[in-house]
């Protein structure tokens, strides 16, 4: 009987039924979708691995072109290769095997423990595991374009953590220990990030702080889009995990839209479009808080648009402003509506660029059910 796949072999098996791979294009991708968090597989045990599968007959291997001249070794498995891949992935799948926690080895010797240590090291447990949550999530928001089953191990991943999460906050809490609550700028300003109004209304928006990129092009095939996006993310997260002793949540992605010529968003023309994304910042967060952690997160990770991530503040005012539920193209009647018919019953102008808060994640959201706010700053016509 054939010797079952360990963790490892698995592993990088799969990443090879995916499309052929040398040894370390098979590294970044682990990497990427944070797989060593849950496979024991080190950057020197891959081609020892990629061996073992060769001498089995699981994977062929054969000489590349390189841009550095000497041939790479290409990986990809053999028929044999997929269908133990397919039998492993299976069993996996279906059996319910215990996994070892040591956290429960030390709840067992609590005893052994003084209260006061106990509560401490229940402290660090919170912090690592909220630093963890968004290091997962912020890896989770850079694989904007991944396959679903990738998005689906990230949010098992965080489902895992953050179960955790809500356990420790609990327990600690039956201890006697201080509840901290998150700033949450969604439950902070209700009336501006959770409106339930389907027709154009006014706010008053305060001065606000966000981290901003500017860019243009279509937001569905731009690539200054998607690098912008990504930078935005890690930045954020790099901040939230900095910020442990005043926690936050990191409040949904923001655009504000604009073109030379505005009959563009009614056409939908998105390739002449304009935009700044955005993402909300608690108010006590400093420009020199924001530097730090673009240092951070180009060092981790250097993505093409951090550097252009730039703390901003902006004051909107008196704003007309609704909740969008559907597709992003089919806002076009509601903005029509807003040029066309509300301002000039209101006596009002623009004063401000159009303004999107995406409070839907359309890589889980069906578009009939996405919820966008839509909001124009406007004032008194002259």
């Amino acid at each position: 009987m054939p010797r079952p796949l360990t963790a490892a072999e698995l592993a990088l098996l799969g990443l090879l039924a995916e499309r052929p791979r040398h040894g370390y294009e098979l590294e970044e991708v682990i990497v990427e979708r944070g797989m060593r968090d849950w496979t024991e597989i080190g950057f020197s045990s891959i081609y020892y691995v990629l061996a073992r599968l060769h001498e089995r007959g699981l994977v062929d291997e054969r000489a590349a072109p390189s841009a550095r001249g000497k041939p790479r070794k290409v990986y990809a498995p053999t028929p044999a290769g997929l269908r133990a891949l397919a039998e492993a992935a299976e069993a996996v799948l279906a059996n319910l095997v215990p996994v070892p926690a040591p956290l429960l080895l030390g709840l067992a010797n609590q005893p052994a423990l003084p209260p006061q240590r106990f509560a401490a090291a229940l402290a660090r447990r919170a912090d690592a595991l909220a630093d963890r949550v968004a290091a997962v999530q912020a890896a989770a928001d850079a694989q904007s374009d991944a396959p679903d089953f990738v998005r689906a191990i990230f949010d098992f991943s965080l489902g895992q953590l953050m179960a955790e999460q809500r356990w420790l906050t609990a327990y600690r809490e039956s201890l006697g220990g201080k509840k901290v609550t998150a700033y949450d700028v969604k439950k902070e300003l209700k009336n501006l990030y959770a409106p339930r109004n389907a027709d154009w209304a006014l706010v008053d928006v305060p001065p606000l702080a966000y981290l901003a990129v500017d860019g243009e092009g279509d937001p569905n095939t731009a690539q200054a889009y998607r690098e912008a996006v990504e930078a935005l993310y890690s930045v954020a997260y790099t901040i939230k995990f900095a910020s442990k002793d005043r926690p936050f949540v990191v409040a949904p992605l923001e655009g504000l839209w604009w073109a030379d010529d505005p009959s563009v968003f009614v056409s939908r023309d998105k390739a002449a479009w304009k935009w700044t994304m955005l993402i909300g910042l608690p108010p006590w967060i400093t420009q020199e808080q924001v530097q730090e952690s673009k240092n951070q997160a180009l060092a981790k990770k250097k993505l093409p648009a951090i550097d252009r991530v730039r703390l901003d503040q902006l004051h909107e005012g008196t704003s007309a402003q609704l909740l969008h539920v559907g597709s992003y193209d089919d806002e076009a009647p509601k903005l029509a509506a807003l040029h066309s018919e509300y301002l000039a019953a209101q006596g009002l102008q623009l004063n401000g660029q159009h303004h999107e808060i995406y409070l839907s994640d359309p890589r889980r959201t069906e578009p009939a059910k996405l919820k966008t706010i839509l909001r124009q700053p406007v004032k008194p016509r002259e």
